[in-house]
């Protein structure tokens, strides 16, 4: 078998980095582990590599980490001189190993003769998007594996729009990686030289001090009460500096820091898992809400491109708002205020994800603004914002995902909760200014729009047999044996990967004016939808559902219904192996 090829060639090798050398000896019995870790190479996806940490070539480790950082090289090479000397940025964040990936791609892009401009400590990934823009370098990097649980790590590729970078240069990166037979043959350069010969350059806080002077871009007008009590958790990641400042700029001085998690840790010793999406990554701030009486509590993810919010009850209590519920409520204060300040463009867009509510474009009409789906994936968000540039026809005003990702100012490439903090804070103080909190402005939305609601499933089947399991369930509900069993009435359905939209009832077809992906979109004769994707960076399949009712239980009816038709077929097809 080939796996067992590639890992005796790891055994074998004389030099093997001594820490992965010693975990190889120790599980060399482990059929399993082997197996899943040198079964395939680890993917460069739509942006770059995220797995777990440890030996393999289906691991993150410096050989795969050098790898991808030379298939970078080959391509920036390949886009001429000019390229090579514009650079790259390189950021990390505080997982394991972030620190010594960022300077080995640094030494292999230095090696190639490729100028790099690397973070002397971990900060953010929207500073990260903002650097590049800021240093007109040709891409960027950051070493991070987002809010996925300690064991693993990543490589994000940026262009130079400060954008993850598109489908067309992912793939050419990905065709001079895997051009590369041999992954212990990349050759780096030493930091000494690099430094000598200004192919390496270190950023400290001055980039920080830029960002910043940016954030007043945002900042609302009319009656805000500043005096909002805010608990903000950075859950041991990047974010605590920039986010404590961006508050503190805009005006709010009553913010605690959940102290124990304000420092850095890569293996997140206080919180399971340190996702802001997930309300346990809150219990700390919990604490600290309840001592303090806090309005709003805050979290940010490890490389602080997604928000999460709680929002004090009129019980004492908190409640968790969606990533859904943040943007609905980002949306409408922005757009209230622009419309209060006469500040509108008239061609003014709001850039969502196929999987993200209705409820934001019902917002958006209301304000007579345009709002446009893409596909998940924030890089998709920032390449229509790059489009908007070229034309007069497009204003950017606001863009966000369900997954707790929002950008408000384009000054930044990639979901920033930076931003996102700051602006939610704002909001909050606007409501309170008039005595008011965050879920009565949620419950106005709702009483004007009708009651939206959403919900996600993930099944998480790993290694070799999970990967073709999600493959065969993708498969499965694109093909007509679903639609015929399905007991829920199906208008249309949009199937990203074939790039058309089916009409059931007739088998009509439309195109579809998105890129290829390997998706689809139920919608149903009454309006709610549900989805389906397979993770690109984690071994899960996902399910999102949304519905729409004139009241809170009508909606809540409506999704229990919706979910349990569609996840008795999933059980049925996970039936063996869950």
């Amino acid at each position: 078998m080939v796996w067992k090829v590639e890992a005796e060639k790891w055994l074998n090798q004389e030099d093997l980095e001594v820490t992965l050398k010693r975990q190889l000896m120790i599980e060399e019995k482990n059929q399993g582990l082997l197996e899943d870790s040198f079964y395939r190479n680890l993917s460069f996806g739509t942006a770059g590599l995220r797995g777990e940490l440890g030996f393999g070539t289906n691991r993150m480790n410096i050989y795969t980490v050098r790898k991808a950082a030379l298939g970078l090289a080959l391509y920036i090479k390949s886009c001429g001189e000019v390229a090579g000397n514009r650079g790259v940025v390189i950021a990390y964040d505080s997982r394991h190993q972030s620190a010594e990936f960022g300077l080995e791609v640094a030494k292999v892009l230095g090696f190639n003769g490729i100028r790099s401009y690397l973070f002397d400590e971990l900060q953010s990934t929207p500073l990260l998007s903002f650097a590049v823009r800021e240093l007109n370098t040709f891409s960027g990097i950051v070493i991070t594996a987002s809010h996925n649980p300690s064991e693993y790590n990543g490589l994000k590729v940026y262009g130079e729009d400060g954008g993850q970078v598109t489908l067309e240069a992912a793939n050419a990166i990905t065709a001079h990686t895997e051009s590369i037979d041999d992954l212990f043959s990349v050759e780096v350069a030493e930091e000494a030289y690099l430094l000598e010969e200004g192919l390496l350059t270190y950023l400290n806080h001055e980039m920080s001090d830029r960002y910043v002077l940016h954030l007043d871009e945002l900042f609302l007008s009319g009656p805000l009460d500043k005096n909002l009590s805010i608990v903000y958790s950075p859950l041991h990641g990047a974010g605590g500096k920039l986010v404590c400042r961006g508050l503190k700029v805009a005006g709010f001085s009553n913010v605690t820091i959940v102290s124990e998690q304000a420092i850095p840790d890569p293996e997140f010793t206080t919180v399971k898992y340190p996702n802001p999406e997930d309300p346990q990554a809150f219990e700390m701030a919990l604490t600290y809400g309840h001592k303090v009486k806090a309005d709003i509590l805050i979290a940010t993810d490890p490389d602080a491109d997604r928000m999460g919010v709680a929002v004090r009850d009129s019980e004492g209590e908190y409640v968790f708002l969606t990533g859904n519920q943040i943007g609905a409520l980002l949306l409408n204060t922005l757009l209230e205020d622009k419309s209060d300040r006469d500040a509108m463009p008239e061609n003014g867009v709001v850039l969502k994800t196929i999987v993200t509510s209705e409820l934001g474009r019902v917002i958006a009409d209301k304000y007579g603004v345009k709002t446009m789906d893409v596909l998940t994936g924030f890089k998709f968000i920032s390449e229509k914002i790059l489009e908007f540039e070229k034309t007069p026809d497009s204003t950017f005003l606001f863009g966000y995902e369900e997954s707790y990702g929002y950008l408000i100012g384009d000054f930044v490439r990639d979901k920033d909760a930076v931003q996102a903090s700051v602006l939610i804070a704002e909001v909050a103080a606007r409501y309170k200014a008039n005595g008011q909190t965050l879920l009565d402005g949620l419950h106005a939305l709702y009483e004007e729009h009708g009651f939206y609601q959403e919900s996600l499933e993930s099944i998480t089947l790993r290694g070799k047999t999970g990967m073709a399991k999600i493959d065969e369930i993708v498969n499965y509900f694109r093909s007509s044996s679903f639609v015929k069993e399905f007991t829920q009435s199906l208008s249309t359905i949009e199937d990203y990967s074939s790039g058309h939209s089916i009409v059931v009832e007739t088998g009509d077809r439309r195109p579809l004016d998105l890129p290829i992906a390997n998706a689809l979109k139920f919608i149903l004769s009454d309006g709610t939808w549900f989805a389906i994707r397979p993770s690109g960076t984690e071994p899960k399949i996902k399910f999102y559902f949304g519905v729409q009712g004139e009241t809170k239980f009508g909606s809540d009816a409506l999704l229990v219904v919706l979910k349990t038709a569609v996840m008795t077929v999933v059980e049925r097809l996970t039936s063996n192996l869950l």
